[in-house]
């Protein structure tokens, strides 16, 4: 019976070997989403302050929302939540089309068909004025 107990104590060992191992790993990966994340994050945002403002004739072709929901977990109570961003795609002159990411107290304002002056600066949208 010796020989059963130490096969199980040495698996019992290689469980609290590998736990704290595995933990760090999936800690690691998380940590190194979360600063790749930050780091797009800031990369694009000092690209699009590089880049000129502009302003050019475009029509609004078509608009999406994606609606992301989230499950939140406070002292064993589940809380649910969800967010949208808006996007809206534009269509110059020359035929080349561009997705804009845009706030959404304008989404609402804006309609496929509409022709205007769209004004952004990279991948940033500032605005867009119907011309009638």
């Amino acid at each position: 019976m010796g020989g059963l107990e130490n096969n199980f104590l040495k698996g019992g060992d290689f469980m609290f070997t590998m736990f704290p191992s595995i933990v760090g790993i999936v800690f690691v990966i998380i940590l190194s989403i979360f600063v790749i994340t930050i780091f797009k994050g800031i990369s694009e945002w000092h690209s699009n302050n590089q880049q000129p403002i502009l302003t050019e004739k475009a029509v609004i072709v078509s608009k999406r929302g994606h609606t992301s929901r989230h499950a939140h977990n406070h002292n064993g109570h589940v809380h649910h939540s969800s967010s949208t961003t808006y996007y809206v795609t534009f269509e110059f002159e020359n035929r080349d089309r561009l997705e804009l990411k845009v706030p959404r107290n304008k989404f609402g304002y804006l309609v496929e068909g509409d022709f205007g002056d769209l004004t952004y600066q990279g991948t940033r949208y500032h605005s867009f004025v119907r011309v009638v």
